[in-house]
Parts: structure tokens; C-alpha cells; sequence
């Protein structure tokens, strides 16, 4: 009996799996790659089952329903958005300018309440706080801020000078804006809080620029000469009022000091006359001595008069000058 042959032995065949496991391990590959998702730090999730809102996610990595039941929308709700207005190249977060019809010539024109033609350029800064509302209220949330942020300043512009908006409004006119828009936004339930209005460039049109900056320059320049007389009148009118006062108060203190020395002298008087009528030759002996004391001192040659002397007789010699007039 001859031995088979190993190498003409014939393998075992396989049979191929069936179609069925196939498909089945393609589903479940399929269901495991579309069952889960990631949002970014700066977002939110907003998930939607066949189309419903369901909830919203926080940022991480997280599970929903596979095979598109579950579809989620990532919205930035940490991030700062902005739209620009005016710009040449403006850097819209949510909006693309060649949707809405950006022009930025006619979106900087405005006519101010004095009717005068100014370019207005500004930013709005915004940030999204409630997703659902933001996705679901409003068909273009981005492009109905932008026509209400447009509309806004427009009206505001159009109640003010040319020269509060380039001078002296610009930050009234912002803190205006920022409080209607806020109010529009509410109103309109676009779920997002606008943080900061902020006016940039506010220009005359070209055509007119060299007339107004000379208009500029004459008012700065009486502002200056206005400045410099208020300067002056600082200097002039302090330093004569302080010259008045010190006036005044001279005048009132020589009043007081003659006041004072004509009641000391009335009050002297008043005394003497209270004691001449005491002892009337006392009084006046007194007086004769106290007024030659005051006398004498000052008299250029002392004479002593006696009643038994027949003539006057000097008792002192005669003054230097006399003296020397007689040699």
C-alpha cells in the first residue's frame, strides 16, 4: 500500500465570512466613530435630535446618538466677537461682508444734526450668551446686529454736531449706542450681550477736509487766545483784589486807632474835669507844672520869670548858632 503524498495533499479551504458580519462590523465601526465629538475650550455645544433642541454641552469630549440622530452645533460663547463698521477690511467673527452687501463707503457716510457729512467708522463688540436663542430665534443673528448697530448710530450721529463727534461726544456717543443696543438686543432676542461700542475714525468727507481743518486750526487758536486772557485775568484780578483788601484793612485799622486814641483822649479829659471840679486850683496847678515839663525839654533857651523880677533874665546861654553868630 503506497503512502500518501504530503505535498500533494490538498489544504483545508476557508470559507469567506459572510456578508452579513461585514456589514455588521462596518455598522458598529460607523455608529462608534459618529457616537461621540469634542467641543473647543472657547465654545459650547448646542445638540439636536432630528432636528429639535435637546441641550447644550460644555467643552470637552462627550457621547451622543449615532448615525446623524443627534447633530451638534459648536457656538463660541467665550470668545470676544466684534463686528466692524466702515472698515476696508473689516474682520467680522460670525458674518461674511460679501453676504450682507458691504459697502464701506455708505455704511461710514452720515449726515450730522447740523447737516454736515461726516465718515464714521466703529466697532461693536459682542459676546454670545445664550447659544439656543442665538441659533434658533433670529434667521441671521450677525446680520440683524449689524443692521441694529448701523440703525443706532445713525440716529445718534444724526442728533449731534459735527464738532461732539469729532471733539467732545465721542465718548457720550459711545456709552449711548453701547445702552440702546443692549436694549434692541433683549428686544429682539438675539442672545448675545454686547460689551463695547468703540468709535474710531470720525472724518470729514475728503473733498471738504482742508476747509474743515482750517476751521479746526481758527478755533484752536481762539482757544488759545481765550486761555491766554483767562491767564492773564487769573494774574490781574487776585492780585488787585489782595491790593483792595489790604487797602480796606489799613483804612480800618487807622479808623480804629483813631477811634481809640480820641476816646483815650475824651476819657483823659473827662478825668481832669472830674477832679478840677474837685479842687479847682490843684487841678490847675498841676496841669501848669505837667505842661512846662513838657515844654521845657524841647524850648531852645530856659527862662525862669519871677514876679519880683523887673525884667526877663536867660539863665542859659544862648544856642550854639547864636553863639557862633556872635564871634
Amino acid at each position: 500500500m503506497s503512502t500518501p503524498n504530503p505535498w500533494t495533499q490538498r489544504l483545508p479551504t476557508r470559507n469567506p465570512p459572510p456578508i452579513g458580519t461585514i456589514l455588521l462590523v462596518l455598522f458598529a465601526l460607523t455608529g462608534l466613530f459618529t457616537a461621540y465629538y469634542t467641543v473647543p475650550a472657547e465654545s459650547a455645544g448646542v445638540v439636536l435630535r432630528f432636528g429639535k433642541h435637546v441641550y447644550n454641552v460644555p467643552p470637552g469630549l462627550h457621547l451622543k446618538l449615532p448615525f446623524g440622530i443627534d447633530e451638534v452645533i459648536k457656538v463660541p460663547t467665550q470668545r470676544q466677537l466684534k463686528l466692524e463698521f466702515g472698515m476696508q477690511k473689516p474682520t467680522d467673527t460670525l458674518t461674511n461682508p460679501d453676504q450682507v452687501g458691504f459697502e464701506p463707503l455708505k455704511e461710514r457716510s452720515m449726515v450730522t444734526g447740523d447737516l454736515n457729512a461726516a465718515l464714521v467708522e466703529w466697532v461693536v463688540q459682542y459676546r454670545i450668551t445664550e447659544p439656543e436663542t442665538f441659533l434658533f430665534e433670529v434667521r441671521d443673528p450677525g446680520i440683524t446686529l449689524r443692521d441694529l448697530s448701523e440703525s443706532v448710530m445713525r440716529e445718534i450721529i444724526g442728533d449731534r454736531t459735527v464738532d461732539e463727534i469729532i471733539t467732545i461726544g465721542r465718548q457720550e456717543i459711545e456709552d449711548t449706542s453701547l445702552s440702546r443696543l443692549r436694549d434692541l438686543s433683549t428686544r429682539y432676542h438675539l442672545g448675545v450681550t454686547v460689551n463695547q461700542v468703540q468709535l474710531k475714525n470720525v472724518d470729514p468727507p475728503v473733498p471738504v477736509q482742508p476747509s474743515f481743518n482750517e476751521v479746526n486750526r481758527a478755533q484752536q487758536d481762539r482757544e488759545n487766545a481765550i486761555n491766554l486772557a483767562n491767564g492773564e485775568y487769573n494774574k490781574a484780578v487776585p492780585r488787585a483784589r489782595g491790593e483792595a483788601d489790604q487797602t480796606i484793612r489799613a483804612a480800618e485799622g487807622y479808623r480804629f486807632k483813631r477811634i481809640n486814641e480820641a476816646e483815650g483822649d475824651a476819657a483823659a479829659f473827662t478825668a481832669v474835669l472830674e477832679e478840677y471840679v474837685k479842687a479847682p486850683e490843684v487841678t490847675r496847678t498841676r496841669i501848669y507844672l505837667e505842661t512846662l515839663s513838657e515844654v521845657l525839654p524841647v524850648a531852645r533857651q530856659n527862662i525862669i520869670v519871677d514876679e519880683g523880677v523887673q525884667q526877663i533874665l536867660p539863665m542859659l546861654p544862648l544856642p550854639q548858632n547864636l553863639t557862633g553868630a556872635a564871634k
